[in-house]
């Protein structure tokens, strides 16, 4: 048996590559999705002088290159990253997958700044010999208070409290612990689930969800775990939590809220990337924010950046670049997989599908070649009257779309949303809420898809 992260799961990494139809892809695990200026032009350089320029986001806010293409490519990538820090560990680069609140300590709400909680936990992880065989799908989670984290089902969550207190949720069970202790609680946790997989003797577990024995045995992992000499905490199974508990008050009270809305807010703004996808134009802009405020950025689960320390006035050169700025544009929450060309199994090139499915007045253009982005020096102190200053945690009303070129649906999102899945002739449209999927509406061609979906996404 294949013990989790000996190969068992196909999930590509900076040192395993993905040979796609379009050349070798590489994911760049970003823990909590938090790069620094000069990580932001580290991946700008390894896009432009070995992939095909620009970066492509997943749904864990982590980065793929694509199109790799010279033959030293993999030791070259190698070597850019771990100058520029994001590859601190070769043992354990795949299992770096940890997201996080991305406005924690930005917008003054949560209960803590994550900051801390994000470098001890990656640090502890890389340091860990068990954890170096999790899966390339195994999930953290470190969520501030405000509840965003849990539509991205986690197998192990971080979950700040008042009062110097946390919660460590192992699955279904609740861990409530002291807050400096959480990272280092979380690791052992992950370090049961290796044993646990191990002594299971199964192939294909790569989750909690997976173990034999099902809740039952999570349980028992986080008992375990709680059982611990080294360790102080309570545990409290989710099924019995009350509005009481201190595991109900650390998740709920602070309003939870949806994924950033475009636009700003007192601690910086908020961008949507079109399809999760970063041109180089787009990526430029940002990097130049990102170098005057000396702050770096923030990628989310969503598909979006967070850029602390930037102002209204920067959201004039973001829109010029084509990324969305503004809550109300079409754009928001649609994504989608590479599909065609990229990929073999794609039945259609589905982002060219959702770019006409969108209203051509408002699909983002690309600036021509030969046009600079503004730099943001440059650009008025005032933002334009149409790019309002809201805070972007409002939330949207209707649900995420995501375009797959096949069933395996690569990359949708979690929760409620709309999958658009291309078959043979045309697409399957099929609305998901509250877990159970709705009626499928099949439709021929792309004539009328864009009503459809359309349909599918307001409940009409």
């Amino acid at each position: 048996m294949r013990t989790p992260g000996d190969g068992g799961d196909a999930c590509p990494g900076a040192l395993r590559l993905h040979l796609a139809d379009d050349g070798p892809l590489a994911r760049v695990r970003i823990p909590g999705g938090v790069l620094t200026t000069a990580q932001t032009e580290a991946l700008a350089h390894a896009a432009h002088h070995l992939g095909d320029g620009e970066l492509h986001l997943t749904s864990r806010g982590n980065v793929q290159l694509r199109a790799l293409r010279t033959e030293t490519c993999g030791a070259d990538l190698a070597t850019a990253l771990h100058t520029a820090g994001l590859l601190p560990s070769a043992t354990h680069e795949r299992v770096r997958n940890i997201v996080a609140s991305p406005l924690s300590g930005l917008d003054g709400q949560g209960h803590r700044d994550l900051a801390p909680w994000l470098h001890a936990l990656d640090t502890l992880l890389c340091a860990s010999a068990p954890a170096a065989h999790l899966s390339g799908r195994f999930l953290f989670a470190l969520d501030d208070g405000r509840g965003d984290m849990t539509s991205l089902e986690p197998d192990i969550t971080l979950v700040a409290g008042p009062r110097a207190t946390a919660t460590v949720r192992i699955g279904g069970t609740t861990l409530t612990v002291p807050a400096d202790d959480a990272p280092r609680i979380a690791v052992y946790a992950a370090e049961a689930f290796v044993a646990a997989a191990r002594n299971a003797g199964a192939d294909r577990v790569w989750r909690l969800a997976d173990l034999p024995g099902g809740p039952e045995a999570v349980r028992a992992l986080a008992r375990e775990v709680a059982h611990r000499p080294d360790v102080t905490a309570t545990l409290t199974d989710s099924a019995t939590v009350t509005p009481t508990d201190p595991a109900h008050t650390t998740a709920t009270a602070i309003k939870a809220k949806a994924t950033p809305t475009p636009g700003a807010f007192p601690g910086g703004v908020s961008v949507a990337v079109p399809l999760g996808r970063f041109t180089p134009a787009q990526w430029t802009a940002v990097r130049h924010i990102a170098a005057r405020t000396g702050l770096g950025v923030r990628l989310t689960p969503w598909r979006g950046a967070v850029l602390p320390g930037a102002t209204p006035a920067d959201l004039m050169a973001l829109a010029a670049s084509g990324l969305v700025t503004e809550p109300g544009s079409p754009w928001t929450g649609v994504t989608a997989c590479i599909g065609r060309p990229g990929c073999a199994k794609s039945l259609a090139d589905v982002r060219s599908d959702a770019r006409t499915a969108v209203h051509p007045a408002h699909v983002p253009a690309e600036p021509p070649a030969h046009v600079p982005v503004q730099h943001p020096a440059h650009v008025p102190a005032e933002p334009p009257a149409h790019v309002p200053a809201q805070h972007p945690a409002d939330g949207q009303a209707e649900p995420p779309v995501h375009w797959s070129g096949c069933a395996r649906r690569c990359g949708r999102p979690r929760g409620d949303r709309v999958d658009v899945v291309a078959v043979v002739g045309g697409y399957e449209v099929t609305a998901v809420r509250a877990g159970k999927a709705g009626r499928t509406t099949s439709v021929t061609g792309t004539s009328s898809l864009a009503a459809t979906v359309a349909a599918a996404r307001t409940g009409t």
